[in-house]
């Protein structure tokens, strides 16, 4: 475990103590409660807050909060702090609760993490998961629209006309990439489809609203699809896959321009190698890679993300 960045209020204390003895010897009296000069007090003063983090919500949230709950003990035993999970209503809730210095850790998708940095200067790219270097969405489809699979982005044409969900609004995966990918093979989202497109909120829900015909097609990450078929939770006889997209940059995790100020000069890079350190080298480890579907994490970099801002402005997400 590495050296805390905690100030620890016994040494402040400590400090208050001796000044009071030495001035004691010497005749002195010290100040007295309510004067502000009291040990305690700038105890008080000093010690540093939790180190909040937070995802986006892109997931069932009881998964969710299992999954930011176990890296939160993980923070906590490697970095020596307090660590809180502060759950957020949505993916605008989270880039605005950093903007303001209310979170401190978040995890971001690509594009929700290019629009926290925009809006909150100094934020720094720390890590990513192995996964998201070269990542993908899947498009599903209700067996009863008659789709069949598709070998390229230009087979994306046949979705023309079709009752289509999204996920979140803000989503990299389950929105930004699929309007692209449609986008490049002539379907307007906004104007081809039968009707508006919807907006699940979440890549499980996209799942759910497709396999239960609310949605004739849909599009979500591609970590979330495989990890619900390869569990039995998605009746692969009622919905299929028919397309998996091109790579791209996708999920990381940024910290916020305030940490070493909250938590203590350095504590930026010893937040950094944690993430970087989760090898899974134990039984812990191994269960936290798993639950965020990764093998390990990874160096991560702001420029891995250009890309995804400028499809972003171009589709009008970002401005």
């Amino acid at each position: 475990m590495r050296t805390p960045h905690r100030r620890l209020p016994w040494s402040v204390a400590g400090l208050g103590l001796a000044v009071a003895l030495m001035a004691s010897a010497c005749g002195s009296t010290p100040e007295s409660p309510g004067s502000g000069g009291s040990g305690a007090a700038a105890a008080a003063e000093q010690e540093a807050g939790p180190l909040r983090i937070s995802a986006i919500p892109d997931m069932d949230p009881s998964d969710l909060a299992e999954r930011e709950e176990a890296m939160s003990s993980y923070l906590a035993e490697e970095l020596g702090v307090e660590v809180e999970y502060v759950p957020v209503s949505d993916y605008a809730a989270s880039v605005s609760l950093f903007a303001t210095g209310d979170l401190d850790l978040v995890f971001y998708g690509g594009l929700t993490g290019v629009q926290a940095r925009l809006r909150t200067e100094g934020a720094e790219v720390l890590a990513q998961r192995d996964i998201d270097e070269q990542f993908r969405s899947v498009f599903i489809a209700h067996r009863d629209a008659g789709l069949e699979p598709v070998e390229d982005v230009a087979g994306l044409a046949e979705l023309a006309d079709t009752r289509f969900t999204f996920g979140s609004e803000s989503s990299t995966s389950g929105r930004l990439m699929p309007s692209y990918f449609l986008d490049q093979a002539g379907v307007d989202p906004a104007a081809d489809l039968d009707g508006e497109p919807g907006f699940s909120g979440s890549h499980d829900l996209t799942i759910d609203l497709v396999e239960s015909g609310s949605y004739e097609v849909g599009a979500l990450n591609e970590q979330v699809w495989r990890s619900r078929t390869e569990a039995g939770t998605v009746d692969t006889e009622t919905v299929r896959e028919i397309f998996t997209t091109p790579e791209y940059a996708d999920y990381h995790w940024i910290g916020s321009p305030a940490l070493d100020e909250r938590l203590g000069d350095g504590f930026t890079e010893d937040l950094r190698q944690a993430l970087l350190d989760l090898d899974g080298s134990d039984a812990e480890e191994t269960a936290l890679l798993e639950a965020y579907g990764a093998g390990a994490i990874i160096p991560a970099e702001a420029s891995d993300h250009e890309r995804i801002e400028e499809i972003g402005r171009t589709l009008g997400l970002i401005r």
